[in-house]
């Protein structure tokens, strides 16, 4: 493989006058399913093979993405790929230039107890049944349940006009269980994802039987659950919720793209934005995590990325292009979902680094608060905006963990908040997930348990 994509990248810089030029392609064998009511349904099981190839001409890029490993096709669409730069370059104000990268030659090899590509469908099948079906005989009240499944293993190359030459094997395991209560009119839900890049034996470590379970039994412990009133309380955070919190409210802000595009951090660079106890990673290196790769889709090794230290802004997270105009090394944020389309900026496993406090001590001195649990969604503004949907939330009183709540969320301005964490636990936990930026990555969030002297909570009226 590796030598048709060196023949193409030498067709883009020796015949089309190409300053730079990569090809990255992959060989993926992808099943995936969903399973509704005990009912499988959209079941697809197949090959997704493929070739994205980028140029820089000029000073623009130029893209071009075939399904297919044939010569003459991937010539002609590097050949058009180039055309489309020229013609990009006779409208472009700014030339585009990318920071020097250290050249990688590389096999990476991932290793696995289980690998799904060797688990049959039925077996896959069976074992989300189980997730299903122990959700469905729960409880008479729980309504509905899906559970989608996917795994992807294989390989992809990268080889680019500056010797870089690597081949990185993929092994994804990811499920996403969602339940739903009714009662008496009171609607609950509850959500749960699992996902790994160790290999099928997640399932062993979270047995089927027990995430159903879980995620069944949070969902009807909702419609006991009283609606809370809004305003501002002081609240004690899990990790599940500090992850997404971390996620959405600052780590798509530290992306470099979104902070040239306007975002609240372009020009905080060594400024105080939180507390003292407000470290954050951007980390590529976790074993195991959702996250976590050797090499981004530039060649780049990943690494682990330092983005607020003690509550100043540390660093972002950069591809090539915008390490350039920033004068730094690339971090080894660029990933594409595919073949099919360009490499940008994202998260790999983002999170807050642990401190000292016991559980215990975070619940004590609230007199009337709120412990939140396990999050429901999140959204957030590149103004620095964001609100945190709770799934499983309590009230404390006096210090102590109180009757469970429901219809909660946490919102406000992200720098703001920052300043207002004034507790910071010793554990840590790292969640699986998906994240959207146009395009679909696998990342990993979390932290320790955290808390907050005061935030905006959302409830009833």
């Amino acid at each position: 493989m590796q030598q048709v994509l060196l023949k193409i990248i030498e067709a883009a810089t020796q015949k089309h006058g190409a300053y730079y030029a990569e090809a990255r392609a992959q060989k993926l064998h992808k099943t995936m399913f969903t399973l509704k009511e005990e009912r499988v349904e959209a079941a697809k099981q197949g090959i997704e093979n493929g070739v994205a190839l980028r140029v820089l001409v000029n000073g623009a890029w130029g893209f071009a993405s075939v399904g297919s490993f044939e010569d003459d096709i991937l010539l002609t669409a590097v050949s058009n790929a180039c055309i489309m730069a020229k013609t990009a370059s006779q409208r472009l104000k700014n030339p585009i230039k990318l920071v020097a990268a250290k050249t990688v030659t590389d096999h990476v090899e991932v290793k696995s107890k289980k690998n799904p590509a060797d688990i049959a469908m039925e077996d896959k099948i069976k074992d989300i049944f189980q997730i299903n079906k122990t959700i469905q005989q729960y409880d008479k009240r729980i309504k509905s349940c899906t559970v989608d499944y996917l795994d992807l293993t294989g390989s992809s190359f990268f080889v680019n006009s500056e010797g870089t030459n690597i081949q990185q094997d993929k092994m994804f395991v990811w499920s996403r269980i969602t339940a739903s209560v009714e009662s008496y009119g009171v609607f609950t839900f509850s959500r749960e994802e699992v996902g790994s890049t160790l290999g099928y034996e997640v399932f062993d470590a979270q047995p089927p039987q027990e995430i159903g379970e879980a995620v069944a039994k949070r969902a009807v412990a909702q419609l006991s659950a009283k609606s809370l009133k809004g305003g501002k309380a002081p609240v004690v955070l899990g990790p599940n919720v500090v992850g997404v919190f971390v996620h959405e409210a600052f780590g798509h802000l530290a992306e470099a793209d979104l902070a040239l595009s306007g975002g609240i951090l372009f020009n905080a660079m060594g400024k105080k934005i939180g507390s003292d106890l407000v470290t954050f990673y951007d980390d590529g290196t976790i074993p195991g995590a959702f996250g976590s790769f050797k090499y981004d889709d530039e060649g780049v090794p990943t690494q682990k990325t330092l983005l607020i230290k003690d509550g100043v802004v540390a660093g972002l997270m950069h591809n090539r292009e915008t390490a350039y105009k920033f004068n730094i090394q690339p971090t080894g944020n660029a990933r594409a979902e595919d073949f099919r389309v360009e490499p940008i900026i994202r998260m790999r496993n983002t999170y807050m680094a642990p401190r000292d406090h016991k559980f215990e001590e975070l619940l004590e001195g609230v007199k009337s608060g709120y412990f939140f649990k396990s999050f429901r969604g999140g959204q957030a503004n590149i103004d620095g905006t964001f609100q945190v949907g709770i799934q499983e939330g309590y009230e404390i009183v006096n210090g102590e963990i109180g009757a469970s709540v429901r219809d909660a969320s946490i919102s406000g301005n992200t720098l703001e908040t920052l300043l207002k964490v004034d507790a910071v636990g010793k554990d840590f936990a790292i969640n699986s997930g998906r994240c959207g930026k146009g395009q679909i990555a696998f990342i990993g969030d979390g932290g320790p348990h955290i808390r907050l002297s005061e935030v905006v909570v959302g409830g009833s009226a």
